[in-house]
């Protein structure tokens, strides 16, 4: 499979793009920065980024949310909303 989930600017020049690939017969998740390239007119990878067996998605989501806790206990993220 090969699938981009979300993207967002990460600045005006670049994006970030999260997915699902496979590589040499391996399922990774991909972290990675795209810029537009001048040669081509559209946004091609960089080798700026993370790629990750998908076995580890939750040692990495458990480390997100440990992050998150973090950022949030010293104030570097807004309070988070209810509804």
């Amino acid at each position: 499979m090969n699938k981009t989930i979300v993207t967002f600017d990460k600045n005006k020049f670049e994006e970030i793009r999260v997915g699902v690939k496979e590589y040499k017969g391996f399922d990774l998740i991909d972290f990675r920065v795209w810029v537009e390239s001048k040669q081509a007119g559209e946004k091609v990878p960089t080798a700026k980024g993370l790629s990750l067996s998908v076995e580890l998605f939750p040692k990495f989501k458990d480390a997100l949310l440990q992050l998150e806790k973090v950022l949030r206990d010293n104030k570097m993220l807004p309070e988070e909303r209810t509804a």
